[in-house]
């Protein structure tokens, strides 16, 4: 098993990471704002799952392909890219991404389902669980697999709370906003926005 300083050490760095807002904290802001807390939570838990994915992955090995497969990275990445910048075009035509009454424009189980589908589409992550995590493990103390499953099960924990406690204060502010319909007018607009620059950042970046 993991010693506790180990453990200690890469939970600190790790607190580091998620609470540095990236493309998956604003995602899941901006899902909160747009759509409410509860939509904001979903989004968190549905990128966190997709984490999960990736440390399987990680474990089994393969991202070890993706990050020796210049064309099997490429078109991962593209496509996860595409599908964010769909998703904004989507928010950005909406003429009424919300109703005056707050109803969400957007369900619960479907925020979880794009989340999901958005991080297993991002190469990066799955480039940073294959580089990241076995810098922690130590084969002397056991199982390698049993050590990175427990490394990926504490970065996933740790960056569901990250989200929840964003999606919380997003969705609380988007809460007070919606209640001026300058704002409802204009909120599809500046969510659609933020996937749609999530999306070229993704396609932009380099291995």
């Amino acid at each position: 098993m993991i010693d506790h300083t180990t453990l200690i050490t890469y939970i600190l760095i790790v607190l580091g990471f998620v609470f540095i807002p990236g493309p998956a904290t604003l995602v899941t802001m901006a899902r909160a704002a747009s759509s409410g807390t509860r939509v904001g939570i979903a989004t968190g838990a549905g990128i966190a799952a997709g984490d999960l994915i990736h440390t399987s992955m990680a474990i089994a090995g393969l991202s070890a392909i993706i990050a020796t497969s210049a064309l099997l990275f490429s078109i991962v990445k593209y496509a996860g890219a595409a599908f964010l910048i769909y998703l904004g075009i989507r928010a950005m035509l909406d003429r009424a991404p919300i109703e005056l009454n707050g109803a969400p424009a957007i369900g619960a189980g479907r925020a979880f389902r794009q989340a999901v589908l958005t991080e297993v589409l991002n190469p990066k992550t799955a480039l940073f669980f294959l580089a990241f995590l076995p810098q922690f493990v130590r084969p002397e103390h056991g199982s390698t697999a049993l050590q990175l499953a427990t490394l990926g099960a504490v970065f996933v924990l740790l960056g569901l709370l990250s989200t929840i406690v964003f999606a919380v204060g997003a969705g609380r502010l988007g809460n007070l906003l919606r209640r001026h319909p300058a704002v409802v007018k204009w909120q599809g607009k500046v969510v659609g926005t933020i996937y749609c620059a999530v999306g070229a950042r993704l396609a932009l970046q380099e291995r």
